[in-house]
């Protein structure tokens, strides 16, 4: 799954390798510079007629020091509950982060997955709260929900 997103910066430039090549250059070359680093993958959608747009992306903290992101986005033409498109939204997530744990665990970079999913149940999304908790968590990963998910909830949502 990973391989079909095309990714970005925020400038709207290609990444000048493939993701993993592009993850372990920046990761690399943030260490060089004396930063400390923590990944949080998110995804937002959005409901627009008949087409979802959707948006993942990869932030990368600097710890006191701001941080920066890789975007992919795309739009799905179907038909999803509410459900439905939260666990979508979650297995993007889940699949961009089992794709680059090996290289985050090798250099030691703290990684989070980000669901656009309220804790309230007096929102909608909340249908899908212990589907996808149990799904990012069963794969190993550190979950957050709103109000702290930012990657899926302020960076992702300002893409689609």
């Amino acid at each position: 799954m990973e391989n079909d997103f095309k990714w970005r910066r925020l400038n709207g430039g290609a990444l000048e390798s493939n993701l993993k090549e592009s993850v372990t250059n920046t990761i690399k070359r943030e260490h060089e510079l004396g930063n400390k680093l923590k990944v949080c993958i998110g995804t937002d959608s959005q409901v627009k007629g008949s087409i979802i747009e959707i948006a993942t992306v990869i932030v990368f903290l600097r710890e006191k020091r701001g941080g920066f992101m890789f975007i992919s986005s795309d739009s799905l033409q179907q038909k999803m509950g509410i459900k439905e498109r939260m666990i979508t939204e979650v297995a993007r997530s889940v699949a961009v982060a089992y794709s680059l744990c090996d290289i985050l665990d090798k250099f030691n970079v703290e990684l989070e997955v980000h669901a656009d999913i309220n804790t309230d149940p007096e929102f909608p999304s909340n249908v899908a709260l212990k589907e996808a908790m149990g799904y990012i968590l069963g794969m190993g990963f550190t979950f957050k929900a709103k109000p702290n998910a930012f990657a899926s909830t302020s960076c992702a949502d300002k893409m689609v």
